[in-house]
């Protein structure tokens, strides 16, 4: 994975994609804000978001053990994964001992951040993307660029040619109107859903008191993988745990207004445990660590933990508007993947170190937030931790050595008006009709995406040291 600003080049390059997010997250932003303006005790229902996710992480340990539990006595299994590879194996075993090729999957960010269809392909396994957005970054070999409509950076008309493309039962004639584009879909999926022995979810929220996984979504194909195959496969983050179906009141009225802009979600799919003759004849629970731990022993960062996914901080990004999803990594866009990602994997990588610096701290993804994320409040955190990872390392970075020669020389105001004279000097000669178009070394990505202006013959000291006497 590159560090952001490589990774954002290619899409700040690309107009027909700046152009679409742009659209994307506009009628998005639009739908959201009318919708959460709409209850008069919003700001309340945020709070007590807010107090029921801290409450759940303060105590996660205690809701853990109350929903294994709940699943085993409801005739599920619960298996439990220290990290990615750890629950690769876990699920790779269940498919491997349902001896299938193919194994159909509802949309799923913990799934995706565990990297499993690779896994599956390796062992000779199709996965087969069931939710329409999903369905159309796999078929593209794409990568998703937003976390509710993973295929907003597509349009109309790229989505037909895909289809096209790739269904050939599609048709030449294919439309590129919603209603054509989405029943092109459906035909292609069905067979897939009716033949299907595995299905692979997620969840949105894990509710404690009962063992139940509850799936929120907009087309009903969730649904279908909770209900036809013979076997189901949840896999969940740990931080997804609610406590109680009271809790869940909250939170099914935050989510479908902040991300959506809908008064509900459409369909609300709750699964618990195994019933005979009823659904799958067997429910498997992989519960995913995988660095969240780590991330709620930092009292700061653990608020990211709090996240619903509703990605309402992405649509008034300015930064992700720009950039899209993919700089970010392959699975948490925007501001809450600014966040959240460092904390999974650690800052010490370079790309990890940059992702804290992706922001314009402007604060917009804050207001928004449903559940009171300060987002900027732990990027700045995380970017102190990214200094403090820095100064541990045997030989500083270019940057490092720039900060304390910087530090040194402003430490003193005679070596403080010494550098100013020269520097003065030297940034006039490199001036052009008053702007300085190219700095160099270091200083030159000030200047790649814009001009300074060239410094006054005399400086303010000067001015006012005249002044004075």
């Amino acid at each position: 994975m590159p560090k952001f600003a490589d990774a954002a080049r290619p899409a700040l390059a690309d107009t027909g994609l700046r152009r679409n997010l742009r659209g994307a997250t506009a009628a998005f932003r639009e739908r959201a804000a009318a919708a959460s303006g709409e209850p008069a005790d919003w700001e309340d229902l945020r709070e007590a978001g807010r107090a029921i996710g801290d409450d759940a992480l303060r105590n996660l340990d205690i809701h853990l053990e109350e929903l294994e539990r709940a699943v085993t006595e409801a005739g599920g299994t619960v298996h439990w994964a220290a990290d990615a590879a750890e629950a690769r194996r876990v699920v790779t075993g269940l498919v491997r001992a349902a001896d299938v090729t193919e194994v159909v999957k509802s949309a799923s960010l913990a799934v995706r951040e565990i990297g499993l269809d690779r896994a599956l392909a390796r062992m000779g396994v199709t996965a087969w993307e069931t939710a329409l957005a999903d369905l159309i970054v796999q078929l593209g070999e794409d990568e998703p660029s937003h976390l509710l409509s993973p295929a907003a950076h597509r349009d109309r008309a790229q989505i037909r040619e895909l289809f096209r493309r790739v269904m050939p039962a599609a048709g030449p004639d294919l439309a590129d109107d919603p209603e054509a584009l989405a029943a092109a879909a459906r035909a292609h999926l069905r067979e897939r859903f009716l033949r299907a022995r595995v299905a692979i979810i997620g969840a949105n929220f894990l509710v404690a008191e009962s063992g139940t996984a509850v799936v929120v979504e907009s087309e009903g194909n969730a649904r279908m993988c909770l209900t036809l195959p013979e076997t189901l496969i949840c896999v969940a983050g740990i931080d997804k745990v609610v406590p109680t179906w009271d809790d869940m009141e909250v939170f099914l009225q935050l989510l479908p207004r902040a991300s959506s802009g809908d008064r509900m979600t459409p369909y609300v799919s709750s699964w618990t445990g195994v019933t005979p003759g009823d659904g799958p004849r067997a429910f498997h629970l992989v519960l995913l660590d995988n660095g969240r731990t780590r991330a709620l022993a930092d009292e700061v960062g653990r608020a990211a933990l709090r996240c619903i996914r509703c990605s309402a901080c992405l649509n008034v990004c300015p930064v992700y508007e720009r950039t899209g999803g993919r700089p970010y990594g392959p699975v948490y866009p925007g501001p809450i993947g600014a966040i959240l990602t460092p904390q999974l994997r650690g800052v010490e990588s370079a790309a990890m170190a940059s992702l804290p610096y992706a922001s314009t701290l402007c604060g917009a993804c804050a207001d928004v937030c449903p559940v009171k994320i300060d987002i900027p409040e732990v990027l700045v955190h995380l970017r102190g931790a990214v200094v403090e990872s820095r100064r541990r390392r045997p030989v500083p970075t270019p940057e490092m050595v720039l900060m304390r020669g910087l530090a040194w020389t402003m430490g003193d105001p005679r070596r403080h008006e010494a550098a100013l004279r020269r520097g003065t000097r030297w940034a006039r000669l490199l001036s052009r009709g008053g702007r300085i178009r190219r700095l160099p070394g270091l200083l030159g990505k000030w200047t790649e995406a814009r001009d300074l202006p060239a410094p006054p013959a005399e400086s303010f000291r000067a001015w006012w040291n005249g002044r004075r006497t």
